[in-house]
């Protein structure tokens, strides 16, 4: 029977290890702009990136959910959870913002040169990602709140990127995408909440009471109402919206607990 949670597990790995066939997939192609700059185009099917990532999402989520039903958790499954996290959620949204930073790159004169040592910051992304994962499985306070920002989260964050880039119409939007800036800023700020100590939302319904779900069924509404409203750019305000709710929340439970 353990051996069912341990095939959704490895079905994780799987399309994580699609994702990253799709974001290194050839068909890069160069244009030229009104001004007569020559840069690179995203691979045509970077987008099946973004959802085999979201495929090894709710993979993630159900064979944990099994692995509870069944009451066949291990600590072998809990490893080969968290390597096939690094690869879904580390590894492929690593290789996204690697293709990003060369088409940021590729806008500007010489960029087609661009030295490889300005890429390699992505790979800083599955590199934080498995620091938390380590410090995840030898945890043992059992704390009911996430230690940092879990790496799903920051997998889905960035596997919504290309789907924003090639849906949105806003100029603004594309000037973001294709600025170094916005990257290695992205790199810094989502490493950093990977391994931080500070007190996150666990992603889980407790009791399904609205008085202690709330900030989890708020999530759910403003995933919907984005959603509607701005379709894929929704992934980050319920990103954002996470980090407001977890920040505010906890430290508000945590000071009436202490008076």
């Amino acid at each position: 029977m353990k051996h069912i949670a341990n095939g959704f597990t490895l079905l994780n790995l799987i399309f994580g290890g699609l994702a990253i066939i799709a974001v290194l997939q050839s068909g890069l192609t160069t244009t030229m702009d009104d001004n007569g700059l020559t840069y690179i185009i995203l691979p045509e099917k970077i987008y099946l990136a973004s959802v085999f990532i979201g495929c090894a999402a709710i993979i993630d989520f159900l064979d944990g959910f099994v692995a509870r039903l069944l009451k066949i958790s291990s600590p072998m499954g809990m490893q080969l959870d968290s390597l096939a996290d690094v690869v879904s959620f580390g590894v492929a949204p690593g290789m996204i913002v690697f293709q990003f930073l060369r088409l940021a790159y590729s806008k500007g004169e010489g960029g087609l040169d661009v030295n490889e040592l300005a890429l390699v910051p992505a790979l800083l992304l599955p590199a934080f990602g498995a620091v938390r994962l380590a410090r995840f499985n030898l945890d043992s306070s059992h704390s009911p709140y996430f230690k940092g920002v879990p790496i799903p989260a920051v997998g889905l964050l960035i596997a919504s990127f290309p789907l924003i880039y090639w849906h949105t119409q806003s100029v603004y939007v594309i000037q973001i995408f294709t600025n170094p800036i916005f990257w290695y800023a992205s790199i810094a700020i989502l490493c950093f909440l990977m391994v931080s100590t500070t007190p996150m939302l666990s992603l889980k319904m407790k009791c399904f009471a609205i008085k202690k779900d709330w900030p989890l069924i708020a999530l759910m509404l403003i995933a919907i109402i984005s959603g509607i409203l701005t379709e894929w750019l929704a992934v980050p305000i319920v990103f954002i919206a996470y980090l407001i709710f977890s920040l505010t929340t906890i430290k508000k439970k945590n000071l009436s607990e202490s008076l």
